[in-house]
Parts: structure tokens; C-alpha cells; sequence
């Protein structure tokens, strides 16, 4: 027979006297609640309060609760309201000790210490629904159990960027999910993450909300779903303040999902009834906890979640295809913060609130819509059959979703063994002999082929900080301070980098050995021009920003144990002051530099000596030249007049052989591996290709601005002309498109490691020349004094080959000079 409520509290008062406590009257007055929802035939629940709490309560409460499953009592909500700190741990033992009964977590995370969310994220929880405010997660990675948990709702989170890959394979059945106010940006990385969630049909970045107050249209400013409702209702549990979910239908163990979601959802006071619904169709194992600041943003969540709260909009089953044009206003952009549908003669305006930065990267609806085809309502939005159609349009026509065009994700074991039965038909056929042409491919086709499979494979690309040692050195540990870096362009294993005290190193970036070490001795501030020859792969040309400019052989640099560096093997040309660029010819004769300044200065290798100065090329200063990789005399100039200019050698180059115009300064300009094409990045994420021919425009990336006039943007090839990769000086993000088509591809996020709240930002890239889908970034960050760092990016290895090959290493995944 069940304990009944009155048994529980004389059980309660007697564990108080064990424990020489008095009982604590808000305890008791849960249980006077759960008895009188008893007498009125309610579901009989108790509504713990934290806030209410001593750590003296404890002992007795955990008494209580070891009863729990044996008693009347058929569910458990705990929830706290104040910034009381109260010990995390105690929290704890009281939801673990509660057990099954458990049903709904609501806390604001910033009351408890930073072992709460660990031994949370660890244990996992029986509770039903979670709200956890505010959190410290800064990459989620949820790897407890939570096998009841069907809302999740991480609100507020502002530390939270990322998903560890596998956070949430361990919830079944969450259903609805809310991350409003965090700081997640990259879409592909959060598709991975949210597919392990096979019950997910409600997801929220954004709180779209009708602030209307006209006709049956009301919206309320109070913040509350309907002040009628009572607050001690077991079916009605609050979400987030806003989003409201009937835990009796979606919680019936005997009713599947689909079913729950027939009876009722009722989003930010949006209800839709069942007409409208059924038309609808880190390295470590701990999540990264960030403790910087936890009061910093805490009056403004508060302030901020209570300015709007949906407006209590009934969508009637009438208004079909009225709602349908609400929910299609704008072909291109539909979701811009501000929306304004007319549905009858009544006009209704959405505003969007406490939107992540995931929100506003182009064509997010139609991507999450696209690649989460179970979803059913996406921002407190419906999502119906026309919305999925218009979706994959979208998507096929400005996503990729693997490499090279590739369809269908393949199997990395069963490419393989297609390419080796290719190699043994080859083979055979050498000898003459007669084979079918089942796997008639070329090498190509495999080598492309194996790569998509590859990085179909995982969205969490291997990345990791390039570390430097070296003997050479005495075995003195170094921090270096790169600013600039080139690989090799015939042998993979090198890359040189200058640094911001004049430094030159040559490094081989596969086991992180130094081989030549050249010091500033005073004569170099940093470096910003950097760039190999390639009939003479030893010798390189290096430049800085106050005019110096050497060429050094690599053979002859080494650096004795005490660091003495003589001068030898070097050539001193003259200077060129404020430089910011230098590049050499296809033959490696010549060699020009650019700088702060119209003019750009002409090279000769062999001889030493500066040729000649080309005056006013453009009407500001010239950030970058570059001469073609196959015609020794062609060149390029990159200016923040907004012009790009093409040159020749042969004509003396006082006209150009034609002016391309971008819309902002240029930063980069850079030839394809064959010469077809110029890719030009201008300020802000302005990329374009042009014809290198004729400079007529070819294709326009169109990727999104920021608005800032210093988000310097450079972009270079990878894959030989394959794909191109951008990044920007004020965003942590590189983004890969296709060359051919401009689509997306992916998106790589860098993030601070050692729990930072401080994002890196990208300096400089380059694709790597000799590994496909490899790639080395320049990242800094923002903070004063803080140092730059190359990280090596592998966008085919999984997180197993890091965890091979780091033994143990966390890995982690600004200004206009230079290229």
C-alpha cells in the first residue's frame, strides 16, 4: 500500500528531530498543497523551491525523498528563482535521491558552483523536462543519461557555443529544445549534433512573437502565458518563461510522440490546434564549463525575457492559407527580425527576440528545415509540407552537402574497396587480360570519392594548434608570435612564418620541428611578406612592415645553439617602406612589393638591385600584389580604392589590362593554381571570382556582412581551384565554398581553448597544396597582449584519429597588413 501524504510529513518532522533541525515550513507547506491536489483529485505533486532552502534542510529532505517512490506522491518539480549560492551538491543529491519521480528541473545556473553542471552532465537526470538558465556550458556534452527528458531548455546560455559531437545521443525522447540567447553559429556542426535526436519536432534559436494587440490578435506585455492559468496545474510547465508544453499528453507513457503532438502544442502563446498541425507535416569528456564572468549578463536576461511574450495568437483552421502567406512573406529573406503579414484586414507584425548568432546566417530556416526533416515547429513557427519543398530548393541551391557534388554519403571501407578492385582490373588489364568495366573510374573519381565519404563522416573537422620545438634552439622552450606563414610549394612537409618581433622560422609543420631559426637582431619589426621560390626551394623572400626586405637560403640559416645568427646566405635588397606585401615570379627572377603607399616596387633576384618603382597604380594604398603562377610578367594589384587592376610586365605598366570595382576596399587578391581565375576578397566579406582573361565577374560568393568597416577579409584556393576558403579578422569563423558553384560547404569555428570565454579570430589562411581539405589558419585573440597562434585544420580526420595522434593534447578547434 502507497505512503500516504500524511505518513511523508510525520516522517519529515520526526528525520528533523534525528537531525536537531526545525522543519522548515515551506517543506510543510508543500505537502499541505499535495494533499489538498489529492482530495481534489489532481495529480498529486510536490513543487520544491530551492530559494527556500538551508543546507541544514538537507539531511531531513533527502529522508523524505527516499520515500518518495513508495508513497502518493506521482511527480517531483524542483526550481529556484533568486542568485542565492547555494552548494550545487546539495541540489544534486536531492534530484538524484527524488529518482523516478522526478519531472521538472527549472534553475537558473548561476546560483550554483561549476561542479553542478559536470556531475549533472556526467550523471544525467530522471526528470522529464529541464531548464537549466543561464548556464556555464560553453560546449555542450550532455553524456549522462536522460532517457525521460523530452524538453530541454538551455535558454540564456550566453557562454554556450558549440555541441561536443555525441552531447545528446543519450535523449531518445527530447522533443523540444530551446537555445534562444546563446552564442551557437556554426550550422553544421549544430545539424550533426541535433540528428541524434530522433523524437525532435520543436526547436528554438529565436522567440519569433506577434506584438499586435488588435482584434483576437492580443499580445501580452506581462510575459505570462494567460493570467487565468493556474500556476499549480501539474499538466502546464512553463518553458523558459514563454513556451508552454501539456506534460500529460506528451508524457503518457501509453501515447506515442505522435500522438502527443496531435493533442496540443501551444508555443509562446501561439496555439495550434489539430487541423493546422496535421498540415504541418572537447577533447576531454567534460562539457566546457566557462565561470568568467557569471553575473555579468544576469540583470539584462532577466530585464530582457519579460519585454515580450508572444502574442496569444489562436490560428484558426479557416486562416490556412492566410497563415501559409504569413509564413512565406519574402521569397529571399523571409526571417529578418521584423515581419509584417495582413491575414483578413488585420496587419500582424513579428519581431524576433533574444536571437543566437545562428539566426542570422543566410538561408538558417531553410537549412535546419532542409536538413531536420522531422521538425514540426522551428522558432515558435509551424513548419508545413510547402515550407519543406521550398527548403530543399533552397538549400540545393546554396548549400553543398558533401564535397565534389556528391549525393549520398558512402562508406570510407567500401570506397576503399572499390579502388582496390579498379587497381587489380588495371593491373590485369597491363597483362591483357579481358575484365568487366563494373568499377571503370578513374583515380580521381576514387580520390574524390573517399573524401566525401570522409567528411561525411563528421562535421567536427580535426584542428588543432601547430606546436613548435626544436634543438637547434638549445631546447629553450619558445612562444612564438607568428603573423604571417607560406608552405612550401614543393616539398609538404615545410611551412615558414614570420613573426611579430621579426622572427623568420621554417618549421616542419608535420612534427612540429624547427629546422631554420632566424632571428630579428633588431634590423625587422613584424613580418608581413613571406613567399618561397620555387626553382631554388631552399630560398626564401621575407619582408617587413618597416621596409626591410632579405632573401635567405634555408640551407645556410642555421642558427647555432646559443642563437648566434652570422648573416650569411642572406641578400639585403632595399627597402620599401610601410611594406604589407611581397611576391615572386613564376621563374623566380623578379620579385615586387607593395605596401602603404600607390606605388609598387619591381625586384631582381639575381642581381640585388631594385629595377624600378611603378608610381600611382591605384588612388589608395596597395594591400597585396601577386604575380600570376604560370606568366612571369602578369600581375595583379589589391587596393583599397576598391579597384583590382591586371598588369603586364611586357607593356610597362603605366595602363592596366583592365580594372575590376568592388563595392569596399580589397584585402586580397590571389590567382587560381591555373591562372583561369582571380579571387578578390574585399572588406567585410565581399568575395568575388572573376575571369582572369577579362576580369568579368564569374561568380559572387555572397556571403553575409557584419557591418564593420575593419572586418578585413582574405580568401584563398584549397584543392587546387576546387574550393575556396574565407575567414575575416572580426569573426571566429572560415567558411569553404565551391569554386565552380559558390555554394557552402562547410563552416570551421575556431574557439579559445583552456575554457576562454574569448572567441579566436581569424588573421590569415591557406590552403594546404599538397592534402586535399587541409589547411592552416593564422587565429588571434581579441584580447590586449594575447598571442596569435597557426592552427592545422583536417577536414577528413575523425575526433578518434585526434585523440590518436594528440596523446592526450587539448586541441582547440587583425588588422588590414598583408595578405
Amino acid at each position: 500500500m502507497a505512503i500516504d501524504i500524511r505518513t511523508l510529513e510525520e516522517r519529515y518532522i520526526s528525520s528533523c528531530r534525528r537531525h536537531h533541525v526545525l522543519p522548515n515550513p515551506a517543506i510543510l507547506a508543500v505537502l499541505f498543497k499535495a494533499k489538498i491536489k489529492k482530495t481534489c483529485h489532481e495529480l498529486c505533486s510536490l513543487e520544491i523551491s530551492l530559494d527556500h532552502l538551508k543546507e541544514t534542510d538537507f539531511p531531513p529532505l533527502l529522508d523524505l525523498c527516499m520515500d518518495l517512490d513508495a508513497s502518493e506522491i506521482e511527480a517531483v518539480d524542483i526550481h529556484n528563482e533568486s542568485l542565492y549560492a547555494l552548494d550545487g551538491n546539495y541540489a544534486l543529491l536531492l534530484m538524484h535521491a527524488i529518482n523516478q519521480k522526478l519531472r521538472v528541473v527549472d534553475l537558473h545556473d548561476l546560483s550554483f558552483g561549476k561542479d553542478f553542471l559536470r556531475d549533472l552532465s556526467h550523471r544525467g537526470l530522471t526528470c522529464q523536462v529541464l531548464t537549466l538558465r543561464s548556464s556555464h556550458f560553453r560546449k555542450l556534452n550532455m553524456m549522462g543519461e536522460f532517457m525521460q527528458i523530452h524538453t530541454l531548455n538551455l535558454d540564456f546560455s550566453s557562454s554556450l557555443t558549440s555541441f561536443q559531437e555525441d552531447c545528446f545521443t543519450c535523449m531518445p525522447n527530447l522533443m523540444c529544445l530551446s537555445l534562444c540567447d546563446t552564442r551557437i553559429s556554426n550550422l553544421w556542426t549544430t545539424f550533426a549534433a541535433l540528428s541524434k535526436l530522433p523524437s525532435l519536432v520543436e526547436l528554438r534559436f529565436q522567440n519569433w512573437s506577434c506584438c499586435n494587440d488588435v482584434g483576437p490578435y492580443s499580445a501580452s506585455s506581462s510575459g505570462k502565458s494567460d493570467d487565468k492559468t493556474d500556476s499549480n496545474q501539474p499538466n502546464s510547465v512553463d518553458y523558459g518563461g514563454r513556451l508552454s508544453i501539456n506534460v500529460g499528453d506528451v508524457t503518457n507513457q501509453n501515447s506515442s510522440t505522435e500522438q502527443g503532438l496531435r493533442n496540443l502544442f501551444l508555443i509562446n502563446n501561439v496555439v495550434i490546434n489539430d487541423d493546422v498541425q496535421g498540415m504541418a507535416e572537447d577533447s576531454s569528456d567534460d562539457s566546457d564549463l566557462d565561470f568568467s564572468n557569471p553575473l555579468q549578463e544576469h540583470g539584462s536576461v532577466e530585464l530582457l525575457s519579460n519585454v515580450f511574450a508572444g502574442g496569444n495568437i489562436q490560428v484558426n483552421p479557416q486562416n490556412e492559407a492566410s497563415f501559409d502567406n504569413l509564413q512565406n512573406q519574402n521569397e529571399e529573406e523571409p526571417f529578418e527580425g521584423v515581419f509584417t503579414k495582413h491575414i483578413g484586414d488585420v496587419a500582424l507584425t513579428y519581431i524576433s527576440y533574444h536571437a543566437s548568432p545562428i539566426c542570422f546566417e543566410k538561408h538558417y530556416r531553410e537549412y535546419m528545415i532542409a536538413s531536420l526533416p522531422h521538425l514540426r515547429l522551428l522558432d515558435n513557427l509551424p513548419i508545413r509540407k510547402i515550407d519543406q519543398e521550398r527548403a530543399m530548393i533552397k538549400f540545393s541551391e546554396y548549400f553543398e552537402n558533401l564535397p565534389y557534388r556528391r549525393k549520398h554519403k558512402e562508406n570510407v571501407v567500401h570506397m576503399l574497396q572499390k579502388r582496390e578492385i579498379r587497381a587489380s582490373q588495371t593491373h590485369a588489364q597491363s597483362h591483357g587480360q579481358k575484365t568487366s568495366n563494373l568499377y571503370g573510374k578513374s583515380q580521381y573519381f576514387y580520390t574524390r570519392s573517399l573524401c566525401a565519404a570522409k567528411m561525411g563522416s563528421s562535421a567536427w573537422p580535426f584542428l588543432h594548434p601547430l606546436s613548435v620545438s626544436g634543438s637547434n634552439l638549445g631546447g629553450e622552450s619558445r612562444s612564438f608570435r607568428p603573423r604571417q606563414f607560406e608552405y612550401h610549394p614543393s616539398d609538404s612537409s615545410l611551412m615558414v612564418f614570420g613573426t611579430l618581433d621579426g622572427e623568420v622560422i621554417v618549421v616542419n609543420h608535420e612534427n612540429g620541428k624547427i629546422v631554420s631559426y632566424i632571428p630579428s637582431l633588431g634590423a625587422m619589426n613584424s613580418v608581413l611578406g613571406l613567399c618561397w621560390l620555387k626553382k631554388y626551394p631552399s630560398k626564401l623572400i621575407a619582408g617587413s612592415d618597416n621596409g626591410s626586405l632579405k632573401l635567405y637560403d634555408i640551407h645556410q640559416m642555421q642558427s647555432t645553439i646559443a642563437g648566434i645568427y652570422s648573416g650569411a646566405g642572406s641578400v639585403t635588397f632595399d627597402d620599401f617602406d610601410q611594406l604589407t606585401s611581397v611576391h615572386v615570379n613564376f621563374t623566380d627572377e623578379l620579385f615586387l612589393a607593395s605596401g602603404y603607399s600607390r606605388d609598387v616596387a619591381l625586384y631582381d633576384i639575381s642581381s640585388g638591385r631594385r629595377l624600378q618603382v611603378f608610381t600611382d597604380m591605384h588612388q589608395e594604398h596597395i594591400n597585396v600584389v601577386k604575380f600570376a603562377n604560370h606568366s612571369p610578367s602578369l600581375f595583379a594589384t589589391s587596393s583599397f580604392d576598391q579597384d583590382v587592376k591586371m598588369w603586364d610586365l611586357r607593356q610597362k605598366p603605366i595602363r592596366p589590362c583592365y580594372t575590376s570595382s568592388s563595392s569596399r576596399g580589397n584585402v586580397m587578391v590571389c590567382f587560381s593554381p591555373d591562372d583561369h581565375y582571380l579571387l578578390v576578397s574585399a572588406v567585410d566579406n565581399e568575395v568575388r571570382q572573376l575571369l582572369a582573361v577579362d576580369g568579368r565577374l564569374h561568380l559572387n560568393f555572397e556571403i553575409a556582412s557584419t557591418g564593420s568597416s575593419q572586418n578585413y577579409t582574405r580568401s584563398y584556393y584549397m584543392n587546387g581551384r576546387d574550393y575556396i576558403i574565407s575567414g575575416s579578422c572580426d569573426e571566429h569563423v572560415v567558411r569553404i565554398c565551391c569554386a565552380q558553384t559558390g555554394r557552402r560547404l562547410r563552416d570551421i569555428s575556431l574557439e579559445g581553448g583552456g575554457g576562454s570565454r574569448s572567441s579566436m579570430f581569424v588573421q590569415s589562411l591557406r590552403g594546404d597544396p599538397f592534402r586535399e581539405f587541409n589547411m592552416s589558419i593564422l587565429a588571434a585573440y581579441m584580447r590586449p597582449r594575447s598571442r596569435s597562434e597557426i592552427f592545422k585544420v583536417n577536414m577528413l580526420a575523425s575526433s578518434d584519429y585526434a585523440k590518436e595522434h594528440l596523446d592526450g593534447q587539448q586541441a582547440c578547434p587583425t588588422n588590414s597588413m598583408g595578405g
